[in-house]
């Protein structure tokens, strides 16, 4: 079976990218196929991006505090493109209480600081 390619970017004007580096290392490391697109990336590059380079997974990381604008705008270009099968998740500074709108928009799951790189893989594995 092919690897599975994931993109992993940072949206908007958010400058702090770490905590993607690391996520992108860690899955790269783990057998996954990985592009890491940088900092400061529109959703319209995200998803120009993640189509051409015909990925897997999307990996949002955000910590300015407008995912609830960025990340169900990334999902509503995927659907516009033809490119719904791209699953999204997210990471960040994001509070729980916005956890089920970002869901309602499309955004399949969601980790905080401190998550895991073993549940990002869970949840990666899990999907079909």
């Amino acid at each position: 079976m092919a690897k599975k390619r994931i993109l992993i970017a940072k949206p908007g004007l958010d400058g702090h990218d770490r905590g993607a580096k690391y996520v992108a290392r860690a899955l790269k490391d783990a057998g996954y196929e990985v592009i890491y697109t940088g900092i400061r990336q529109t959703p319209e590059a995200i998803v120009s991006t993640a189509i051409q380079e015909d990925v897997d997974f999307i990996g949002l990381s955000l910590l300015s505090g407008a995912h609830n604008e960025l990340f169900p705008r990334v999902v509503e270009l995927l659907d516009n493109k033809g490119a719904e099968d791209i699953i999204v998740f997210g990471g960040g500074v994001i509070p729980i209480d916005d956890f089920d709108y970002l869901k309602s928009k499309g955004v399949k799951a969601i980790f905080t600081p401190g998550a895991q790189i073993k549940d990002i893989i869970d949840f990666i594995e899990l999907q079909n």
